[in-house]
């Protein structure tokens, strides 16, 4: 077996690990779930989603962070869904989100209490795949948005994410570095969106080529701050892809060729 066989196969192994850990962890300590993610109206967000046919069944966590747990789910038809639940107890994540939406103008006038902030988040969220989709951007497609809750596709398969640039590089590094110089141009152009925290860590590879995703945080390309996450997310793009001893674009050039200026 070659090492990139082998090393994907260890992260297989290591993600059903951690996500059989999680179910049952989630499944053991309910009432430790209930009151960090599911409030009385995260609750009935989720039930009305079962309800409307969405979602037909929920089932472990298969990642968690300090802002959001991400949970595998299914609908009728028994196709993979994620619903990602944003927590209205993250006081500390509360502070560093106002940036990303005062500013872009497609926001305005958001109320600053916690729930207030994650449902506009979710929103933002939601937006932002589907101007992305419609731009031919790949990544996970929008299916709904409620409160502090999102619904998307779920790139991979029963439960088990695709593996991200982090964990495993790609099989051809120069084709994926044109592929997403391409997807950030489009990005920009045809979504008016700069990804705003782009790298390693939220790219995926997917059927061979890479899918971006964690969307939350893009911007508007009039909000203030926006060139300047394009400067770091093209910088990101180069840092990680040089490695892989692929001939990058000089950063200054990289940028004119997004923007068209």
């Amino acid at each position: 077996m070659s090492y990139k066989a082998r090393k994907r196969l260890d992260h297989r192994e290591r993600v059903v690990e951690r996500r059989d850990k999680m179910l049952i962890r989630d499944r053991t300590s309910e009432r430790a779930t209930v009151e960090e993610v599911f409030d009385q109206t995260t609750r009935m967000v989720v039930f009305d989603m079962l309800n409307r046919g969405i979602l037909y069944e929920v089932n472990g966590a298969i990642s968690s962070g300090k802002e959001a747990k991400v949970y595998w789910a299914i609908n009728k038809e028994g196709i993979d869904l994620a619903v990602k639940i944003y927590l209205t107890s993250s006081a500390e994540f509360k502070k560093g989100m106002v940036k990303y939406i005062e500013g872009d103008p497609r926001f305005k006038g958001v109320k600053r209490d916690t729930r207030s902030l994650m449902a506009v988040w979710a929103q933002k969220e939601f937006r932002n795949l589907r101007e992305a989709t419609d731009a031919r951007v790949p990544v996970p497609k929008p299916v709904a948005v409620k409160s502090n809750v999102v619904v998307m596709e779920f790139i991979g398969r029963k439960g088990i994410a695709a593996p991200s640039l982090k964990d495993i590089p790609p099989e051809d590094p120069e084709q994926a570095y044109k592929l997403l110089v391409m997807y950030v141009k489009r990005l920009y152009r045809k979504a008016k969106l700069v990804h705003g925290d782009l790298s390693e860590y939220n790219i995926m590879m997917w059927k061979g080529k890479p899918l971006i995703f964690d969307l939350s945080q893009s911007v508007s390309i009039e909000h203030p701050m926006a060139r300047f996450m394009l400067t770091r997310d093209l910088a990101n793009l180069n840092r990680f892809f040089s490695r892989l001893n692929v001939n990058v674009i000089p950063i200054e050039k990289l940028e004119k060729l997004v923007v068209g200026k």
